[in-house]
């Protein structure tokens, strides 16, 4: 028999803060099992049972064929049946549940149930932030732990559901969201891998960049809008989860275990933190599609309202000149990080809110409009590679596609953050800015580097923190449009 927790039975609810309070409940009452249990296994003690600890679940019946009657592109089931999903972390994800138990309250009018699932929690999945039991275990120690703890299981966290190829089996039910708890906890673990800052301070405006001039940039004006006792934002993190708060606010329990770390991440990730979730994080994804697969795999769980990709890239028209910017509104994707999870004949399409943000930030940063304006902005299509030496191949062959496909301009990255984002339902953009022109014999000399970087990075920067701003002031529902939703589409955002 394993030791478990207090059992607790599915409950309907009315109200979503009640709906809230038992998932909080029930995985309050899984992870201190769990976590005692493992502090008795690092001390020594071992009574030989099997240690099991499961997620909290949320489902909802409706037996009608009647559509919600919502604005919202979610916040409602496909319908008739039954669906269901676990949950984890209801204290990072607090507000994100209460708004989707809220919507599927208000638009189906049944109730919604809570329960225990029977999806164990790998024990890995329940350390806090700081803690580190298991470091002082040995390596058969540590190996026993297979025997009496679970562990993360690849099976139950798969990304069937978003790819659009599940399938439940007869008498299973359907999904109420794209990421099952197992597959989230796993992500959020990844984020403090490769970001070097805790999943809780991410926020729902994320910039990505492949170059760390951007990073060195948005440090200083973190700190320099930190020094301002009345801005907007509360606190900048930096890796380690080193806290730096807004003159005049008090420092918070757990900004002292914020530490710089002995070498950087592989990914290392700041943020400029609102009190409502809604600041900015920036992430240097250094070069290559696997990076901007691998990163974007993770933050997707987090649900945030939008992504945009702001970097460099070779530009392949005459026309354009160092310094332009380029608005993507097509992507021709020879990035294959991606092929098999999303078939290349399915569409990345533009999103009008994030291209008018976009272009509006441009706009506005420069001080430039009409044919000013389009003077230095080209809209067009962006052809990403995973072939950095591109043009050292023997033929004519890239060239010939990328005019084919009326590319303007070329990188590595920008096709499959906006990829990604189609595929987990999370509004995407990208503007870049031409670095070198290796079709027309203009490539990086080290001084034109220099130059270029000191005099651009800035301007890109904020154009990119501006749009943010814009986008800050759309409707979540504009943003979280119906384009970006399958025929069948889970309920949660």
């Amino acid at each position: 028999m394993p030791s478990l927790p207090l059992f607790t039975a599915p409950a309907k609810f009315d109200h979503a803060e009640a709906a809230l309070a038992q998932v909080q409940a029930i995985y309050r009452s899984s992870i201190e099992h769990l976590r005692a249990a493992l502090q008795r296994f690092v001390s020594g003690e071992d009574d030989g049972l099997h240690v099991r600890a499961c997620y909290p679940f949320v489902r909802v019946r409706t037996d009608t064929v009647a559509r919600a009657d919502s604005r919202l592109s979610y916040g409602f089931v496909a319908g008739p049946g039954t669906y269901e999903t676990t949950l984890t972390r209801p204290d990072l994800f607090a507000e994100y549940y209460l708004e989707q138990f809220r919507l599927l309250l208000r638009n189906h009018g049944v109730a919604i149930e809570v329960g225990t699932s029977t999806q164990p929690i790998p024990v890995h999945f329940s350390l806090a932030e700081n803690d580190h039991l298991e470091g002082s275990m040995g390596a058969e120690r540590r190996l026993l732990m297979r025997d009496l703890f679970d562990l993360p299981d690849l099976a139950a966290m798969d990304d069937g559901i978003a790819n659009g190829t599940h399938e439940p089996a007869r008498g299973e039910a359907q999904p109420l969201s794209l990421f099952t708890a197992p597959r989230v906890d796993y992500s959020l673990h990844r984020l403090r891998h490769y970001s070097g800052t805790a999943p809780e301070y991410f926020q729902n405006f994320v910039l990505f960049t492949n170059y760390q001039f951007y990073i060195d940039e948005f440090i200083a004006l973190g700190h320099a809008l930190m020094a301002d006792p009345a801005g907007e934002y509360e606190a900048f993190i930096e890796p380690g989860n080193v806290v730096t708060r807004r003159t005049g606010l008090p420092a918070r329990r757990g900004d002292e275990f914020g530490a710089p770390p002995p070498r950087l991440p592989q990914m290392p990730t700041y943020h400029l933190v609102r009190p409502d979730g809604s600041g900015i994080t920036m992430i240097n994804i250094g070069v290559g599609p696997a990076n901007a697969k691998t990163i974007t795999d993770h933050v997707a769980v987090l649900r945030p309202h939008a992504w945009l990709m702001l970097g460099h890239c070779a530009g392949l028209r005459n026309s354009q000149q160092l310094g332009d910017y380029v608005l993507a509104h097509a992507y021709m994707r020879e990035d294959h990080v991606l092929d098999e999870e999303l078939p290349l004949w399915v569409p990345i399409p533009a999103l009008a809110e994030v291209q008018v943000a976009l272009e509006q930030a441009v706009a506005d940063v420069t001080q430039l409009q009409g044919y000013e304006l389009k003077r230095i902005l080209r809209t067009g299509t962006v052809a990403s590679t995973d072939n950095r030496n591109w043009e050292l191949l023997p033929n004519a062959g890239p060239e010939r596609r990328f005019s084919q496909s009326r590319a303007v301009a070329l990188d590595m990255e920008s096709a499959t953050i906006a990829a990604n984002g189609f595929r987990f339902r999370v509004p995407y953009g990208t503007l870049l800015c031409v670095s070198d022109k290796p079709l027309h014999g203009e490539i990086k000399l080290p001084g034109m580097a220099n130059h270029f970087y000191r005099e651009r990075v800035d301007q890109h920067l904020r154009i990119g923190m501006r749009a943010v701003e814009l986008l800050r002031q759309e409707r979540p529902g504009s943003l979280h449009s119906r384009k970006l939703r399958s025929f069948a589409e889970v309920a949660f955002q």
